[in-house]
């Protein structure tokens, strides 16, 4: 894997996103209500022109683009992948893509990616979600849960099983308006601030129309999503990181403790130099991996895996220390690392759990 350093021109739009971020995204986050879809929020990444940078796009340029969002606005961070995440997927199908995708990147739509089901969690080719047949196409009829943006969202990619018995080759991805008769759902009370949700389908009508990509070949469709974004859940992550650590070298230069600053002490030191030493190592496994896809190299699942594994147990890690570094205060309900404590936990698990990121790794070195 090659070194790998930003050029003036990255750096210089990293810094106008976080400017962005800071000056008009958060306030609208913090107007917000935890849980639920902010709709101006989504607005304003699309007036930004943040929502556009999605499709196509390239790996490093959505790694740089949640990193940089997630430093100042972990919400607006988090619409912007759920977007991405929810109508990548649509780009397989032109009449699909013409029929959303404009209307995603203005905010307009919002967009779920709906794969996973209390029974098909990282064995995404266990879902049960049955496809049957019907004039015209096929009844969806199941449960999905856990779903981001649900049950808000204007349309959902939702992978169903059209082939039973026949594992991950028996699955197909249909695109579903909200309104189709016999979908419902509700919302879920989450440690994790964005909006999750369940969604139920009692013999939702979808037609040939419907299809994203092949019949019986969806499970392609979620993977090649998948791996497209795992990436950037690390930079996500490598944001959070790095904010929890500017908070804590912050706090420790102006606190005062046993007569000195904070970071006289040793181990305050040492422990922001562990933060500072994990960030930096995780960021560059994030930009390395985004890297390899973008060039399609053969390395990229395994650096991917590794991308996503270190730089969200470097998060958990960072937020963890800074919290510590902070004492009490970091605890209240509205600091900056009492919203990062809450934030932090989820990326560990979806898209791929830590585990799940180890098996690949593992298997990798004796392909």
């Amino acid at each position: 894997m090659a070194s790998f350093a930003l050029d003036p021109e990255q750096l210089k739009w990293c810094a106008q996103v976080r400017d962005g971020a800071a000056e008009r995204l958060r306030p609208l986050a913090e107007a917000g209500e935890p849980g639920r879809v902010n709709r101006p929020l989504l607005a304003a990444l699309g007036e930004l022109g943040l929502l556009a940078r999605l499709f196509p796009g390239t790996a490093l340029e959505l790694c740089l683009l949640r990193e940089s969002l997630a430093r100042e606005c972990t919400e607006a961070e988090t619409a912007l992948a759920l977007q991405g995440l929810g109508a990548h997927p649509l780009l397989e199908s032109p009449e699909l893509a013409a029929r959303w995708i404009p209307r995603v990147v203005s905010g307009e739509a919002v967009a779920a990616f709906a794969l996973t089901e209390p029974g098909a969690g990282s064995d995404a080719a266990a879902l049960e979600l049955a496809a049957e047949p019907a004039p015209g196409g096929w009844r969806l009829t199941g449960e999905k849960c856990w779903i981001s943006n649900a049950p808000e969202a204007d349309v959902y990619t939702v992978f169903a099983r059209t082939t039973p018995g026949a594992g991950a080759r028996g699955v197909t991805a249909f695109a579903v308006p909200a309104d189709r008769p016999g979908l419902g759902g509700e919302r879920l009370d989450m440690l994790s601030p964005h909006p999750i949700g369940r969604l139920r389908f009692d013999a939702v009508p979808v037609g040939e129309q419907d299809v994203i990509g092949e019949v019986d070949r969806g499970f392609r469709v979620a993977m090649t999503t998948l791996n497209r974004f795992r990436p950037s859940v690390g930079a996500f992550a490598v944001g959070m990181a790095q904010a929890a650590l500017d908070a804590a070298a912050a706090h420790a230069a102006s606190r005062t403790a046993f007569g000195a600053p904070l970071k006289e002490l040793q181990a305050v030191s040492h422990t922001l130099a562990e933060m500072a030493t994990r960030t930096e190592a995780a960021r560059l496994l994030v930009y390395a991996a985004a890297e390899a896809y973008d060039s399609g190299a053969a390395w990229t699942a395994r650096s991917s895996a590794m991308a996503k594994l270190f730089a969200t147990e470097t998060a958990q890690y960072a937020v963890d220390a800074a919290v510590q570094i902070h004492g009490a205060r970091a605890l209240e309900r509205g600091h900056l690392l009492e919203h990062l404590y809450r934030e932090v936990r989820a990326p560990r698990i979806y898209e791929g759990a830590t585990e799940v990121q180890r098996s690949i790794i593992a298997k990798e070195l004796f392909a």
